[in-house]
């Protein structure tokens, strides 16, 4: 409102200055307006400054970077124009669609060579499984929808922010570590930070490979229309 109200003052100034009694007055005038939006610009220098300073870098993550790529391997430069909100919440789809893809891999693997449900006429490629389902029993997917919608509606509250609450859209909260959502049945997860990272680590590397591996299934089902196994087997 500062600055808005400076501007609207030099306007008024620049208009008057146009007349030939401003004319003569002109080098007051420009001493006058200089002063008048120098502090307000140098603040709003100052703000855009602030704002480009604050970008990721190989500290905002403290996993993720292994051999043989190093701590932060960036080819494309996401990374370098991502502000550290913005690059946990990168990290977070990376470590959703990694769990994803690795319960993508098993599911592939296992539904194709046992299919006990629907009286186990449904196999062979696991890409027609889903339209092989849904013309057996149309209301099927409805439930399992339904269960994703709530896992996901659960894993927002906890990590997100919520922006019919002051917070911002698409951004995770401040104290939320991406993937960890509280989610250790077995009381599997390390209590030693080093154990922590470790595992993290492993689970990251596990869904990349993961994410990799289910596009290849998909592409070489698509392209010739085995099963994952049986184009293993030659």
């Amino acid at each position: 409102m500062k600055l808005a109200s400076a501007l609207i003052a030099s306007c008024a100034m620049l208009l008057a200055s146009a007349t030939p009694s401003g004319m003569a007055s002109k080098s007051r005038t420009n001493a006058r307006l200089s002063a008048a939006l120098k502090p307000h610009m140098k603040n709003a220098v100052g703000k855009v400054a602030r704002d480009l300073s604050v970008k990721a870098g190989p500290e905002t993550l403290s996993t993720g970077g292994t051999a043989p790529f190093g701590k932060f391997w960036d080819p494309a430069g996401f990374a370098t124009k991502a502000t550290p909100g913005e690059l946990k919440r990168f990290r977070e789809a990376e470590i959703t669609h990694g769990r994803l893809g690795m319960l993508g891999v098993l599911g592939f693997l296992t539904q194709e060579q046992f299919a006990p449900l629907f009286g186990g006429d449904i196999n062979g490629p696991a890409i027609d499984h889903f339209n092989e389902i849904a013309q057996r029993a149309p209301t099927f997917w409805y439930p399992v929808l339904l269960a994703i919608a709530v896992a996901e509606l659960g894993r927002a509250r906890l990590g997100w922010q919520d922006p019919f609450d002051g917070g911002s859209m698409f951004a995770l909260r401040d104290g939320y570590t991406p993937g960890d959502i509280g989610f250790d049945p077995l009381g599997l997860k390390p209590t030693n930070p080093a154990e922590l990272e470790n595992i993290q680590n492993k689970e990251i590397n596990n869904g990349r490979l993961a994410m990799l591996g289910l596009a290849g299934f998909i592409a070489q089902e698509l392209v010739n229309g085995k099963p994952i196994l049986d184009n293993l087997q030659g």
